[in-house]
């Protein structure tokens, strides 16, 4: 399966085995629930999507690469200590607590969580002195004579031994043990959180034109040659912030991440050329409506690979419009959740005789430790933290209002913060509006140049695979989308159709 569908699978086995009776007990007993073996091939996810999953959940995370440990700090240091039995006082060799034990008892103690997930990458790689010790954890659910909480499941991750020759095999008696999930690479999976993720548009664009070129790892007579996922994301920041301090990505650049010659010189000549067509086509002046019949002539006599490139630039820009948009909502949405807190308590009895910052200040502050906790505690990314935080700003921006203009009644100050939160919605409904004017002209311009070619198609299939483009559509609506994609649908019905025909046909022919 590929890494989204993992991750469901992973979401789901957790909601299961964290599921409890009226009685709290776990429905299904702790030694019933079979940790989760993830065997896939590297660099496609498989340890980002658990802190992916350990966010939404919003339980803790443990993480550790057994590779890194020795038998001393995943088992336990060995003591001595007196026991009496059958009246007789013998010696015995005793474990101090797992480092791995005792890091998730840590994370209870600090968050106060005390549900969650123990991670351990690279599991089938561990040492041969380490090697009977991860079996005993995958049956037992222990390291040496330390039991991991109850309430926290074993996800362990490996790869498959034709990428990595440290791997060991399980035995059947442990396999028989776990929930194995077998994970595969996906582009189109992939690029689905790459676009929401914001990885650089020149890397998406490229990849969309030679989708075989996305992954590769193999030995060869020259050495290693690899591509993977988490190569195209790294490279894809190290480009980001070159652009920001004016340095260029090159050949020598891109395969210190893509590991494979001919990519990494095929992807930085594409560089190249899509610099050249993000300067040549000015996109801003495309979706601003100010298409010019330069663009239109050059377009349609130009190559394939250029059209898409053009195509995946005006996507790009659109799609930054849609987050920009998406933000201003969540925004929005997240500063009305504090108001609608605040507004029984400033129009109460009890507030006709304080002053409105006495009721405001205290729920803001409240939010601020919300927030930090949130950070702290990993349950959300620090990017994530600034954000919520600057709707708590505004929030209090709110309140510095009232007290510039000296508004000491709670009701004036509530009808007050009212006018303040209508000019919010007004910029907001501007950034809306601003979207939809540059997607109705996205549309026009390539219905002028491509009419309803192979690349109207695509332009439509990906606004329809967006996150940001359908929820935005979905939400404020788009006519010509709906014509394309009605006429998109037809035809992908047709075709199936005609298909289906040629396949009856065929085997009447056999009969």
């Amino acid at each position: 399966m590929n890494i989204k569908k993992a991750k469901e699978e992973i979401k789901n086995s957790i909601e299961a085995y964290l599921l409890k009776d009226e009685f709290g007990d776990y429905v299904i007993p702790t030694e019933s629930q079979r940790p989760l073996l993830i065997i896939g091939p590297p660099g496609i996810g498989k340890t980002a999507i658990m802190r992916q999953i350990a966010s939404e959940c919003k339980i803790g995370l443990v993480s550790y690469t057994i590779t890194h440990h020795t038998r001393q700090s995943a088992i336990g240091l060995p003591y001595i200590e007196e026991r009496e039995f059958g009246g007789e006082k013998y010696s015995i060799t005793e474990y101090t607590m797992s480092e791995i034990i005792a890091s998730v008892y840590k994370q209870i103690e600090e968050t106060g969580i005390k549900e969650g997930i123990l991670f351990i990458d690279e599991i089938n790689c561990a040492s041969e002195t380490l090697a009977p010790a991860m079996l005993q954890f995958l049956q037992y659910k222990t390291f040496g004579s330390h039991k991991v909480p109850d309430g926290w499941i074993i996800v362990s991750a490996g790869n498959p031994p034709e990428y990595n020759k440290s791997v060991r095999e399980f035995d059947i008696v442990t396999l028989d043990r776990v929930k194995k999930i077998e994970v595969s690479e996906d582009y189109d999976v992939w690029k689905e959180y790459a676009v929401k993720a914001g990885v650089n548009d020149a890397i998406i664009s490229y990849l969309d034109i030679k989708k075989e070129n996305f992954y590769c790892v193999r030995n060869t007579a020259e050495g290693k040659i690899f591509a993977t996922a988490r190569g195209w994301e790294d490279l894809s920041k190290i480009m980001d912030v070159y652009s920001r301090i004016g340095k260029t990505v090159d050949f020598d650049v891109v395969y210190q991440y893509i590991q494979n010659k001919k990519t990494a010189r095929d992807f930085s000549s594409y560089i190249e050329l899509y610099r050249k067509y993000k300067k040549d086509y000015s996109i801003p002046d495309i979706l601003k409506g100010n298409i010019q019949n330069a663009y239109v002539d050059r377009l349609r006599l130009a190559p394939f690979d250029e059209r898409l490139s053009v195509v995946n630039l005006i996507l790009s820009a659109l799609n930054d419009m849609f987050k920009k948009a998406d933000r201003a909502d969540i925004f929005l949405t997240g500063l009305q959740g504090i108001l609608k807190e605040i507004k029984p308590q400033l129009l109460s009895q009890y507030a006709k005789t304080k002053h409105p910052e006495e009721i405001i200040r205290p729920v803001i502050n409240i939010k601020r430790d919300e927030v930090s906790k949130e950070v702290k505690n990993k349950i959300i990314t620090k990017a994530e933290g600034r954000f919520k935080m600057s709707i708590i700003d505004k929030a209090e921006d709110f309140v510095n209002e009232l007290l510039k203009e000296n508004i000491v009644n709670c009701e004036e100050g509530f009808e007050k913060i009212k006018f303040l939160f209508a000019a919010e919605v007004d910029k907001r409904q501007e950034t809306v509006d601003s979207v939809s004017d540059a997607l109705n002209n996205a549309f026009d311009f390539m219905e002028l140049v491509f009419g309803q070619s192979q690349e109207m198609i695509i332009f439509v299939t990906e606004l329809n695979a967006g996150y940001y483009s359908i929820k935005f559509i979905d939400e404020n609506g788009c006519v010509k989308f709906y014509q394309y994609n009605k006429q998109l649908l037809y035809k992908q019905r047709q075709k199936s159709l005609l298909n289906d025909i040629d396949d009856i046909r065929s085997m009447l022919s056999e009969l």
